[in-house]
């Protein structure tokens, strides 16, 4: 017998106290698939957590006349028709604490990266109400991505439910990696789920989080594709446990849901094993509900509750960049605003790939700081009548010469908005472009000459900055020092 369980048999026994118990027992009917089907307990209820005679635990999923459907979470291998199960005391949840930051654990809080189990003081259920609308606040404080769009263009308050959506390989998770790896130098705390995902793409997430330093202050909750399918189900849940502990005790959270496009598929795989009814695209009627329980635990609780918050990432995955799909429109719907991954825009070299005109913040411009919001101030939508000024540019038509500097300006602004992935900038930097922007110090420049000139602007922000709350003639000295002298060495 191993140590673990030794540990586990006297933990048991300490514990045991002698009395009269009355216990329902159960059995077996069928396994397959991941699910099984058990008679003889009459009073398991939905979510009520199963133990069976060989090891194995499973998850009340389905009450079916006399039967209940059971998914697995736990499989000896041994589980055959005619185990014994019973109901086990304690509903289903997570141990929770500090001593998950830095590990990789799966749905169950199991380690996975080869450490010692964690010690954690305390437990979360995967499945909680969330908070009710007296105790949360507005959102009003920024979570800055270090992306240059986003933190200008799209900002994101903590609190919010930001949707992540576009086709396969245009950087969804690499924007999300961006976020968590520019939480470096603030007091978030990053959970990030992978949910179905190739091992492969589960050991390349992980050790970018850990060269880049982000497992300090991230956990990793792992379902990979070869999981059983109960566990990738609850895996999105396990992580929002995670981040609601720390979330209830004041300090700010991020959870990554990697993705969501996936957690839909095994729910309708596993509803269909159970038999329920499909729906729109064989879905069951009641993914709706099932998303929008998770992510809306996300909030910003009010100060009388802690001040804390939880800031959700969903991504979700388009065929052919069709969003009317069921499930991302079912997300959007839920979600507060959406950052929306272009192919062409992709393919024609801007990345990240995010389309402006597609993607929306609704509520995190409230949470932006003043100075931010100045600047940015009517950028987006000059940059989209600039989208489309350009098209007119494709006929040879001559231009005045107003259209002929916004088109020049747009150009310039599409050049600054590129920016490389794993690479997040402070928000200062933000600032800093953004009023050489506005005070015209870009408009001279050839395109080409940008990025060049930003990195310079980048290098001198490592000498120190002004802060955001200094009066705006001191970033304007700064712009000026930078650009115009660089301008006039370069020339």
């Amino acid at each position: 017998m191993s140590t673990e369980a030794l540990l586990r048999r006297q933990r048991w026994l300490e514990d045991y106290r002698p009395c009269l118990r009355i216990q329902e027992r159960g059995w077996v009917v069928s396994v397959g698939d991941g699910i099984a089907w058990v008679a003889g307990l009459p009073t398991a209820a939905m979510d009520d957590l199963l133990e069976f005679a060989d090891g194995s635990r499973g998850l009340v999923f389905d009450l079916a006349g006399s039967l209940l459907g059971t998914i697995l979470l736990t499989w000896t291998g041994q589980l055959t028709a005619g185990t014994s199960a019973r109901l086990y005391p304690r509903p289903l949840g997570i141990a929770v604490g500090d001593a998950l930051l830095g590990r990789v654990l799966d749905p169950l809080g199991n380690p996975l990266d080869g450490a010692t189990e964690p010690d954690c003081p305390g437990w979360m259920p995967m499945e909680t109400a969330s908070p009710p609308i007296t105790q949360r606040d507005f959102v009003h404080r920024p979570l800055y991505t270090g992306n240059k769009i986003l933190d200008t263009l799209i900002p994101i308050g903590c609190g919010q439910r930001q949707l992540l959506i576009g086709d396969e390989g245009l950087g969804r998770s690499a924007l999300a990696l961006d976020t968590v790896i520019s939480q470096r130098n603030s007091s978030v705390v990053c959970v990030y789920v992978l949910i179905g995902q190739k091992r492969s793409a589960v050991v390349n997430t992980i050790r970018l989080l850990r060269e880049y330093g982000a497992m300090e202050y991230t956990t990793v909750v792992v379902a990979e594709a070869s999981a059983l399918p109960g566990l990738q189900h609850l895996a999105p849940f396990a992580g929002c446990s995670l981040a609601e502990y720390w979330m209830r005790r004041g300090r700010h959270t991020l959870v990554v849901y990697d993705d969501l496009s996936t957690h839909a598929k095994t729910y309708r795989e596993l509803s269909l094993l159970l038999r329920r009814p499909p729906g729109r695209e064989a879905y069951p009627g009641d993914i709706f509900s099932v998303h929008a329980r998770l992510l809306e635990r996300a909030t910003c609780l009010s100060a009388a509750e802690g001040g804390g918050s939880m800031t959700a990432l969903p991504i979700v995955e388009t065929k052919q960049g069709e969003i009317a799909a069921y499930i991302p429109t079912n997300l959007i719907s839920i979600t507060d605003g959406q950052v929306y991954l272009n192919r062409e825009l992709f393919s024609a070299g801007f990345r990240p790939a995010i389309d402006i005109a597609m993607s929306v913040s609704r509520i995190g411009g409230r949470a932006q700081h003043p100075a931010i919001k100045r600047e940015s101030g009517r950028m987006k939508l000059d940059y989209l009548q600039f989208l489309e000024l350009e098209m007119f540019t494709r006929f040879g038509a001559r231009l005045e010469t107003g259209m002929a500097r916004a088109i020049q300006r747009g150009r310039i602004l599409r050049e600054v908005l590129k920016q490389e992935r794993l690479a997040p900038l402070p928000i200062e930097y933000q600032l800093a472009w953004m009023v050489a922007f506005n005070d015209g110090l870009l408009d001279s420049l050839d395109p080409s000459r940008v990025q060049g000139l930003l990195a310079r602007l980048e290098k001198r922000l490592q000498r120190g900055v002004p802060q955001l709350d200094d009066p705006r003639r001191e970033w304007e000295t700064l712009a000026r020092e930078v650009f115009v002298s660089m301008e006039e060495k370069t020339e």
